[in-house]
């Protein structure tokens, strides 16, 4: 209480008082009279005939408890913010990893490491009993957070203690050991030193050359932190599962090197693996190999634009490998709690409320729609929008010509308009709803009755969850600020190599399919959302501009293009404490899944591609027509180096290609049994609670009932 009357509390001075306290009563225990001042003397004796030693202890130490939680005896204290928030097994999760944060933060400043190791665990222990201080511990830590705490928190797995707990609880997946290896420059990067990777494959190197598929995994640690040991359950089990190898990059961190140097490595890694045909990490070489791109949190970040430079690379034809062939298009992303935004907003625009509208999205985005566009009427009396209006359908948005050739696909004497605080892409790439203009009969009558107000007030997910135990705003705003460095000056309105989900249509209408997986609860789900429905957006938009035959001969199919799997009552970062976090485990798994459908739809294309190939044509020759088309046919054509490459696979075994359709099959019947489970959980009409609804019940509306109910003077009973 004194430093707060001087009007400037310390942590030194707070230690001065408790040091001043502690030595005062130290020396009158043992300087002066054992059984105290007089007055407490001739009360000890009179208490002695009542109370033995024993008990006088036990109430002296319940009154200091009951002290202490008389706030919670009176029902004076407030609310536990996050009960309701998660699920019971994730709230469980983040308790152990504040516990963690807050042991390892108050260990790190002790020198020797194997005694700063110790300790960390012993303070962790303190931590996981004193939950309260923990909370406190973390809160003023995040309140000033440096480089060195982010990095002492999100590193904290690859201690001795720490990781040797992890190899326990983690099932065992791989018969070998990662390897790390260091993968070279392509000759035209602007840097020279190899760039660090872990491969993680279940066999031996010679065994590598058989394969002609590879995951390139970049993780996550917000652009300042954690190596891929620190995402060693993941990957192992990625590789057990898949028997793929599975390279993650150890790309070099900020501030130390400031964007875009991890995105330059992450290219230069992309395009080594294709120009050496995968040699640089162990592959045989003969053919190109399909990649299928992965990351997690800043790492979907990294991978989002890496993809988008890669299909920029072939579209405008700028950077080339082996001087001739333009740079292949990955097989597919999976992208898990990825952050696509650099600019952190408040209130969510019209723009992106479209994409959230969207139609073909309403399945998936149905648990934000329902409160993301409800209207709040915080006083008696105030105009508001009719229900009719609300379910009325959203005026037709119409998106300008996709640019397709390599000469204009990337404009750039367009002038942009100035910023109007929407993450979403700039105006005359993504065009906004137009607004609704007052009816004809409205504007000829002389009325001077006002116009019913129709606010949509929708806050964003950043916002919503500032309170989140794993992601909080200052821990945004610090890795932002150390990722871009201190010479950068970007445009965040315009920048999509920063910000991917700026992208334009004409880029996004060349993506992969991408997977998306993450919670209903994360302060980045926004940014999930609204770019799964831009990419959406440039597909339809495409295949609306393609020729009726085309379009009757295959159906455009949001499955097709992009997927998102929202998870209820969890948030940031729940891959990398599945020891704490079981349930983390089938997530992984679905993510291995996803990796085996997205290699299995490319070898599908390559058959249908190679049987076009392989037709005779009118003079008894074999059809050439793909030869120098786009991309994947350039690729599959020249897989072994030969022309007759369409030829030699027409005559395939015919045991290797029963075995190709049992693999299909196999994998197909999952797809449709994750259907089927998915159309059973939709059926089920059933009352639920707030913490367990289903994904496709209005992730937003439970987000903006709980933070706007009591602020308003209606409650909508029947939605809870």
């Amino acid at each position: 209480m004194i430093d707060h009357v001087l009007g400037r509390p310390s942590v030194r001075f707070r230690r001065v008082q408790v040091l001043a306290v502690v030595s005062f009563w130290s020396f009158y225990l043992f300087r002066g009279h054992k059984h105290g001042p007089p007055t407490i003397r001739k009360l000890s004796r009179r208490l002695s005939t009542f109370l033995t030693p024993w008990q006088t202890v036990v109430i002296t130490m319940l009154y200091l408890y009951i002290a202490r939680n008389l706030g919670k005896l009176l029902g004076l204290e407030c609310p536990e913010p996050l009960a309701n928030l998660y699920t019971r097994s994730y709230f469980r999760a983040t308790w152990v990893t504040t516990a963690l944060d807050a042991g390892f933060w108050t260990a790190m400043r002790i020198r020797r490491k194997w005694m700063r190791d110790i300790c960390s665990i012993v303070f962790t222990m303190y931590y996981l009993i004193a939950a309260e201080q923990a909370d406190e511990k973390v809160r003023k830590v995040r309140g000033m957070l440096t480089v060195e705490h982010l990095r002492v928190s999100w590193n904290k797995g690859t201690t001795p203690y720490l990781a040797f707990l992890s190899s326990l609880m983690r099932p065992r997946l791989m018969r070998y050991p990662p390897r790390q290896i260091r993968i070279p420059r392509p000759p035209n990067s602007d840097y020279k030193e190899p760039i660090n990777g872990w491969l993680y494959f279940d066999g031996p190197v010679s065994a590598l050359k058989k394969h002609n598929k590879l995951v390139l995994d970049i993780p996550g640690g917000g652009f300042v932190a954690m190596n891929p040991r620190t995402n060693d359950d993941k990957l192992f089990a990625w590789a057990g599962k898949t028997g793929l190898p599975v390279l993650s990059l150890d790309y070099r961190k900020a501030p130390e090197f400031p964007y875009p140097y991890a995105l330059n490595e992450c290219f230069d890694v992309y395009s080594s693996i294709i120009a050496s045909r995968g040699k640089c990490v162990g592959m045989s070489g003969d053919v190109v190999p399909k990649i299928v791109i992965t990351g997690d949190s800043a790492g979907g970040n990294l991978a989002t634009c890496l993809t988008l430079m890669v299909i920029e690379a072939g579209s405008t034809d700028t950077r080339k490998y082996l001087g001739q062939n333009i740079l292949p298009i990955p097989e597919g992303l999976v992208l898990m709690y990825p952050g696509l935004d650099m600019n952190i907003g408040n209130w969510m625009s019209d723009e992106q409320m479209s994409l959230i509208k969207d139609r073909r999205m309403r399945k998936t985005n149905k648990a934000i729609l329902r409160r993301k566009s409800m209207q709040y009427t915080l006083a008696a009396g105030t105009p508001h929008q009719s229900e009719e209006e609300d379910n009325a359908s959203p005026p037709k948005v119409t998106s300008p010509p996709l640019v397709t050739s390599p000469q204009t696909a990337r404009p750039t004497s367009i002038t942009l308009p100035s910023p109007q605080f929407s993450t979403a892409g700039p105006t005359l790439l993504s065009p906004a709803i137009s607004r609704k203009q007052p009816h004809p009969e409205h504007q000829s009558s002389g009325s001077h009755h006002p116009e019913p107000l129709k606010t949509r007030l929708a806050m964003s997910s950043m916002i919503s969850y500032f309170n989140d135990r794993i992601l909080s705003p200052e821990m945004m705003r610090a890795m932002i600020i150390l990722y871009i460095g201190p010479h950068n000056r970007p445009d965040f309105s315009q920048d999509y190599l920063l910000s991917p989900i700026l992208a334009p249509d004409s880029l996004l209408s060349q993506f992969p399919k991408t997977y998306f997986l993450t919670g209903e609860r994360d302060p980045l789900v926004d940014d999930t959302v609204i770019f799964a429905g831009r990419i959406r957006r440039a597909k339809a938009a495409v295949h609306a501009q393609q020729s009726s035959e085309v379009r009757l001969r295959r159906e455009f199919d949001d499955r097709d293009v992009v997927e998102v799997n929202l998870i209820p009552g969890i948030s940031h970062g729940f891959l990398q404490f599945v020891g704490v976090f079981p349930e983390g485990w089938k997530y992984i798994h679905r993510c291995s899944r996803w990796i085996e459908h997205i290699f299995a739809a490319a070898e599908e294309r390559e058959l249908n591609s190679q049987t076009t190939i392989s037709t005779p044509g009118p003079s008894g020759y074999l059809s050439s027509s793909s030869k120098g088309g786009h991309h994947h046919q350039r690729r599959r054509t020249s897989s072994s180096g030969d022309e007759d490459m369409g030829l030699e696979m027409s005559m395939t075994s015919k045991g290797k290609r029963e075995e190709e359709r049992r693999k299909k099959e196999k994998l197909l019947k999952e797809q449709l049994r994750e259907k089927g489970e998915r159309r059973k959980d939709k059926g089920m009409q059933r009352q639920k609670s707030m913490v367990s609804l289903a994904s496709e019940d209005d992730l937003l509306g439970r987000r903006m009932l709980g933070l706007v109910g009591p602020l308003t003077r209606n409650t909508d009973d029947d939605d809870l």
